[in-house]
């Protein structure tokens, strides 16, 4: 399999992908969206939605026999992380010694993939703005990935985002409480910004457009400058005007940051608590 700077209308390999729900799908799209062949893709998903079932009118092998797959070149591990062991000794038969496996499975150590289903792993830790094209994802290789495969690897993960590279698999737990579950918290800042809205007498729909359309605002403002969000918040704060008030509330002993490290930490507790 080859690929050129990583491009993926390059890769001349096979690719097996095992669960094409959300992020599968969307990790799909962007790898067809940025030229791969859809020949040279298999998806196995016991339970094919209708947007599944589009990827097959498009050229890509939904569900054949696993005996007619062989030994795959790219394994992409998308399945709920409790059905890991179950689908992956399933998936063991097409994966051989120097199979690259890419794992995107929150919690499952490159250790478990490993022994589950063998190959060459790499585990990494998406998040839900993949369905945009706008994720970020971090990853982890194996200490026998080749350079080539790890090309491979990000030119597929790039497919709905951006990418950064550790080697300490331990930083993955940290990882995935700050962007695998932080839009959540992005989320949830949107919805009680509109509950207090509405408490301060806004109209409820008018309180939600102005909370979400913020937000999203915000964060696109956040995404195009080149200025740090700590310079971003300053911008928009005017000393003694109204932004400062409640900043003096979100950033007290009791406010934003105390609150965010306690919640970030929990997630990484229970990312440990998970691994297997």
């Amino acid at each position: 399999m080859t690929t050129s700077s990583g491009a993926l209308k390059n890769f001349t390999g096979s690719l097996v992908l095992a669960g094409a729900g959300k992020m599968g799908g969307a990790m799909l799209s962007g790898w067809l969206d940025g030229g791969l062949d859809p020949k040279r893709v298999t998806i196995i998903e016991p339970y094919p939605s209708d947007e599944t079932r589009g990827f097959a009118a498009r050229g890509v092998q939904l569900n054949p026999e696993m005996k007619a797959i062989g030994t795959a070149d790219v394994l992409v591990l998308a399945v709920k992380p409790q059905m890991f062991r179950d689908a992956g000794s399933q998936l063991r038969s097409i994966a051989g010694a120097s199979t690259l496996v890419v794992s995107i499975m929150a919690g499952t150590t490159i250790a478990a993939l490993t022994d589950v289903c063998g190959g060459r792993v790499i585990r990494a830790m998406p998040n839900t703005p993949a369905a945009i094209g706008r994720g970020i994802t971090v990853a982890v290789p194996a200490s026998d990935v080749t350079a080539d495969q790890r090309a491979v690897a990000d030119a597929l993960l790039r497919g709905t985002g951006s990418v950064e590279w550790v080697d300490d698999e331990a930083l993955m737990d940290a990882v995935t409480a700050v962007s695998g579950s932080g839009p959540a918290y992005v989320f949830l800042l949107a919805e009680e910004m509109a509950r207090a809205g509405v408490a301060a007498g806004l109209p409820e729909a008018l309180a939600t457009k102005l909370a979400r359309e913020t937000v999203a605002g915000s964060g696109e403002l956040l995404h195009r400058s080149d200025q740090t969000s700590a310079t971003l918040r300053q911008n928009v704060t005017s000393p003694g005007g109204t932004t400062a008030a409640a900043l003096e509330v979100l950033m007290g002993a009791n406010g934003f940051q105390p609150l965010l490290t306690k919640a970030i930490a929990a997630a990484t507790k229970r990312s440990k608590e998970l691994a297997k």
